[in-house]
């Protein structure tokens, strides 16, 4: 439920900047499990293990959810590196 009040807080931001919602759907594309579509529910979700690691390595908490500022600036940055 945390992670789809995060998907509630940036789907207005994109709405209103395109850019940014380009941004967040390059990260979102980065972030997905190899070999998706062979796997129930064949939708481009990263692992959950993954997303645990990256969670702890951040925030010191497998069970965090990232504020919805550091996705921005972290979209941002990806979208700068291209």
């Amino acid at each position: 439920m945390r992670w789809f009040r995060l998907v509630l807080a940036l789907a207005p931001r994109a709405a209103v900047r395109p850019g940014l919602a380009a941004d967040l759907l390059r990260v979102a594309w980065r972030f997905r499990a190899r070999d998706w579509w062979r796997r129930l529910p064949f939708l481009p979700l990263p692992p959950s293990e993954y997303v645990r690691w990256r969670m702890y390595t951040a925030y010191g908490d497998e069970e965090a959810v990232p504020p919805a500022e550091d996705v921005i600036r972290y979209a941002r940055w990806i979208g700068r590196q291209r």
